[in-house]
């Protein structure tokens, strides 16, 4: 006689064996019975808890990917794709597992390696990141992958897992699917609420890997013993018959080891693994390092991209050439010392607000910083100290500037980034048409942007603002407005004629030769056509990508 298949028990104490005994005999095949159904409230927590840890992983990946690939439009959607991903070929195979294999042993399993694929996703990504530092798209989707796939493709196998063992009643197949579907979906919105509003405000993004982690591999080893001990006699004894060993028994004591061994060792990789942020806010991993030849001199970084300067001992010094650049605009738009009213979208370092405050005694400086870690940072470390001539609104520029009384600033400093991207909502012409409303007649807009060849976006800037201010010039570093290079540009606009001369005599003080002032027939030969950017069509992040 052939040997019983593998899933079939052989203890012929029983009657129903010693009929499947005959009927083994006689060739034909035993069906396994079906396994036993969780209980409703266990079969909802396990799919409401998987497919609630997805979405963690999903938002904290963008937290761990940012400071070596930017936050961009592009991570954004590279993150949301390979999450997708991961999800439908997770639930894909996990079902396809489900229809062939009993699913109650195979739940914990998948619990404990989520749990162990999540630990290790923290040193991966930083080891990963330092490797794939600012790459394009290649690297970004490798560099997602790394931070989503394995984790979320376990923990999305757990659905169907618990599905199949809940079918008991054809006739109920929809009501059991459509239940456990919504209540995997509301497990998804929870986690996406919590983690967005509670969990990246208040924990570090590596507390937050590191916990969940702890959290699936324990719930996968309760699992294991509850099921272990909750099992029928029958599901003991093939398990028994086929060599198996219960979660309780050696396979389990193997199975808390190997956790605790992978835990261990993620725990350690984490410590000695590269931390690109001193402090990691809402919004972006900032770094604040002293400069070694300036003894006053603080460098912060955000995302590791340089992003402001600032000398606490002379607020005056502007180390960046674009800073220098506003500066200068800055000394000829109203009568040296002359205090005016001053809006910054941005404030980064407070690099601008403190040099006006230093030049123009009495200036009234508004800054709009959506980031409220990064003004805490300032505080501590940048010597940012809010008070009459300093108000510190935290929230973002766009919202904010609408409520503005109209003809109430003198002059508007953009300079605010996402990465080295101009957030799009502030880059079209509807929001410089707000600019233009809260300028006072005679006033100016100053707007720092970066790009890079074939500089696509500062034409479409450049085209965008002049649709609203009928005075517009360009400073550049020499050499940029001929598509060889990347740059930092300054976009200067008014409602009256530029003081260009002055703009370039002070240029060539504080810089020297190391500027390209555009203006008129040649800022629109630069220009070369570009259509103004709207709410309705402003691809900012494709603009900066070469075609």
């Amino acid at each position: 006689m052939d040997s019983p298949p593998p899933d079939v028990a052989t203890d012929s104490a029983d009657p129903a064996d010693s009929a499947a005994d005959t009927q083994l005999a006689a060739g034909t095949q035993v069906e396994t019975p079906p396994a036993t159904p969780l209980r409703p409230g266990l079969a909802a927590a396990l799919v409401f808890v998987s497919s609630g840890a997805v979405l963690v992983l999903e938002i904290v990946a963008l937290r761990l990917v940012g400071p070596y690939i930017g936050v961009t439009l592009q991570t954004n959607s590279a993150v949301i794709g390979v999450a997708l991903a991961a999800i439908a070929y997770g639930t894909w195979i996990g079902g396809r597992i489900a229809d062939r294999r009993d699913p109650r042993p195979l739940l914990p399993a998948a619990l404990v390696l989520a749990g162990i694929t999540t630990a290790i996703t923290l040193p991966l990504v930083r080891y990963a990141g330092e490797l794939l530092r600012g790459s394009a798209v290649v690297g970004i989707l490798l560099l997602t992958m790394v931070a989503i796939v394995l984790p979320a493709a376990l923990l999305s196998a757990v659905t169907p897992l618990v599905i199949k063992l809940q079918l008991g009643d054809l006739n109920r197949t929809g009501e059991v699917v459509g239940k456990l579907s919504s209540i995997g979906t509301l497990g998804a919105i929870t986690a996406t609420l919590g983690t967005g509003f509670f969990l990246v405000a208040t924990l570090p993004s590596s507390v937050i890997m590191m916990t969940l982690a702890l959290l699936l591999g324990g719930s996968g080893i309760a699992l294991g013993v509850y099921l272990h001990r909750t099992r029928p006699p029958t599901a003991a004894a093939t398990t028994t018959a086929t060599g198996g060993a219960a979660p309780g028994g050696r396979t389990g004591i193997a199975t808390r080891s190997a956790v605790a061994v992978t835990g261990l060792l993620a725990v350690g990789l984490a410590v000695v693994a590269p931390d690109p942020c001193d402090v990691e806010t809402e919004y972006h991993c900032a770094t604040v390092q002293a400069d070694p030849d300036r003894g006053s001199g603080r460098l912060l970084l955000l995302n590791s991209a340089r992003h402001s300067y600032v000398d606490l001992d002379d607020p005056t010094h502007l180390e960046f050439a674009y800073t220098k650049w506003i500066g200068a605009a800055l000394d000829v738009t109203a009568p040296p010392g002359e205090p005016l009213d001053a809006l910054h979208l941005g404030g980064g370092g407070f690099t601008m607000p403190r040099y006006l405050s230093a030049t123009r005694p009495g200036t009234r400086n508004t800054v709009y910083e959506i980031d409220g870690g990064l003004v805490d940072l300032g505080v501590r470390e940048l010597d940012v100290q809010p008070g009459p001539d300093l108000a510190v609104v935290v929230g973002d520029a766009r919202i904010l500037v609408t409520d503005l009384p109209t003809d109430s600033v003198d002059v508007v400093v953009g300079d605010a980034f996402g990465h080295l991207v101009v957030p799009w909502h502030l880059a079209t012409r509807e929001m410089a048409a707000e600019i233009r409303r809260v300028v006072r007649p005679g006033g100016s807009y100053l707007q720092n942007v970066i790009d890079y060849p074939p500089l696509r976006f500062i034409q479409a800037e450049v085209a965008t603002v002049a649709a609203e201010f009928p005075e517009v010039a360009l400073i550049t570093r020499p050499g940029a407005s001929t598509r060889l290079s990347g740059s930092n540009f300054v976009i200067l606009a008014a409602d009256r004629p530029l003081p260009l001369d002055e703009v370039r005599a002070r240029l060539t003080a504080s810089v020297g030769a190391e500027f390209d002032l555009l203006a008129g027939d040649e800022l629109t030969d630069f220009v070369a056509g570009a259509q103004p950017l709207t709410d309705d069509y402003a691809p900012v992040d494709q603009l900066l990508v070469a075609p």
